[in-house]
């Protein structure tokens, strides 16, 4: 393999070759081996880093422990001005971040950086923690709750975001006054190794950040088991969630778990379809569909089906497909492994008998055979209890599935074991009240797709999507806990 680099951006002038950080130094794992991390889009080698184990962990947790102490005792609002100084280092070298994770995910430009108003909006939180004062028994007695950071957390994200990911994991957690130990996806660490360091320029002490990068059965495994490690968050699959879950439940430390989805997109006849189908088909195709909360059900009364699948059809005819420095609005999948899961699916999907519409197929030629590259893909004639319509895919691809009445809608919705988010498209106010409280899911847009609209929502799911919030205060004092304290005046 040959270290290339689309588009001009040379990625060792950024990153040190093989190391990763840990006490505020860039070191190689204790073992001395290395990762290889490609470019999906061409599969050539963009960088090595280390490969990480228990013992990298374990030096990382004792650096995160021994900076643990100064920082929660650092003046919150000192810790509000670093994190300012993070975010103004991250606006300086925003088109340097969005080009490296194209780069190492795959995916074209999104559109302006969300990751300095992410950490500028916990900056300002910082030192607006509040506990309360308590009403007491008598004059002479005192009492209140504080908030206090819980020492040194743990934090595993995936690959298909790294960058916000790690962003809204670290921010809060730093501002609140913890330590952290970021565990980023063997895919696609690039990113997050560049923003750590942009905190060690923004003058964020050594040892608040560490970063240790590795593969999850090794590096991964090892932080939740680590008994320096007194929080966790991790971002990711059921599966691997409920592991993580057990190694903490042998420490009893708290989890943040956030684990998937399978979003329906609720469609309604009195549905203003100029706005909906774009936004459905953008709901599916950003990232190549490998995003939480892609919303891969479409769910539609069988009167106006054949309507509405032909205009997404249509709109998935719009849809560039190609390397991330082409204008394009899709790019390749992440790896071969990610491909095969993928092209599984839709061999599954034909033999359970849905219908496909448009796509189905790897894209093959001289732009698309050095990379993993799947067409975006319609199934109809989907029935809820098929497996393309239970399984999250994290792929483009979108199940049709009929329903007769409103309360059928519903029941098809909270029909699988996730509950992450969920879209409704109506023009009735009361149709959409009622399918918001009724809907089993974190998020519900109604005439809409995610929550940029918002700012400072939490983030999170139900049932198999995991629980506790990202983003939002709520993220902040989830990285806090309550302490109670009563002065008697009369000593």
């Amino acid at each position: 393999m040959t270290m290339t680099a689309p588009a001009g951006l040379d990625v060792s002038a950024e990153l040190t070759d093989g190391t990763h950080l840990i006490g505020g130094q860039w070191v190689p794992a204790r073992g001395g081996e290395t990762i290889d991390v490609i470019n999906p889009a061409t599969g050539d080698l963009l960088l090595r880093v280390p490969r990480g184990r228990a013992e990298d962990i374990d030096a990382a947790v004792r650096a995160a422990e021994d900076a643990f102490p100064a920082w929660r005792d650092t003046s919150p609002t000192v810790r509000a001005e670093l994190l300012y100084r993070w975010a103004d280092e991250i606006s300086k070298h925003e088109q340097t971040l969005d080009q490296l994770e194209s780069m190492e995910v795959g995916r074209p430009h999104w559109g302006p950086s969300p990751l300095p108003g992410m950490v500028t909006y916990f900056a300002g939180q910082a030192d607006k923690l509040t506990g309360m004062t308590l009403p007491t028994h008598g004059p002479n007695t005192l009492a209140m709750t504080l908030r206090e950071p819980y020492g040194v957390s743990g934090c595993i994200i995936p690959w298909n975001a790294p960058a916000p990911l790690m962003v809204a994991d670290v921010a809060p957690a730093i501002a609140a006054g913890n330590t952290v130990v970021l565990k980023p996806a063997e895919d696609a660490p690039l990113t997050p190794l560049l923003l750590a360091k942009l905190a060690m320029a923004a003058g964020i002490p050594p040892g608040v950040i560490n970063l240790v990068t590795g593969y999850g059965p090794e590096a991964g495994a090892a932080l939740p088991l680590h008994p320096g490690v007194r929080r966790m968050s991790f971002t990711g699959s059921p599966e691997t969630g409920g592991k993580v879950m057990e190694a903490c439940a042998k420490n009893l430390i708290p989890l943040h778990l956030e684990l998937g989805g399978k979003t329906p997109q609720i469609v309604f006849r009195d549905a203003d379809l100029a706005k909906a189908v774009p936004a459905i088909v953008r709901s599916i195709t950003l990232n190549t569909g490998q995003i939480c909360a892609a919303g891969s059900r479409v769910l539609v009364e069988p009167g106006m089906r054949d309507d509405l699948v032909a205009a997404v059809s249509q709109e998935f005819g719009k849809v560039r497909v190609g390397p991330w420095y082409e204008r394009v609005d899709m790019g390749p999948l992440i790896n071969a492994k990610q491909e095969r899961r993928v092209l599984g699916y839709l061999d599954i999907g034909r033999e359970e008998g849905a219908e496909v519409v448009t796509g189905g197929h790897k894209l093959s030629g001289e732009k698309f055979d050095r990379g993993f590259f799947v067409e975006p893909t319609i199934f109809q004639r989907v029935t809820p209890d098929m497996r393309i319509a239970q399984e999250e895919i994290f792929g483009p691809v979108l199940s049709v599935i009929d329903y007769t009445d409103e309360a059928e809608a519903l029941e098809i919705a909270n029909g699988t074991k996730y509950g992450l988010t969920a879209a409704v498209w109506t023009s009735d106010v009361g149709r959409a009240v009622r399918l918001a409280k009724r809907v089993q899911a974190g998020q519900v847009y109604v005439n809409t797709t995610g929550f940029r609209g918002a700012i400072g929502s939490p983030w999170g799911g139900y049932k198999h999507s995991g629980f506790g919030r990202s983003m939002g205060v709520a993220a902040l004092e989830e990285y806090t806990q309550i302490k109670t304290v009563i002065i008697d005046g009369d000593g």
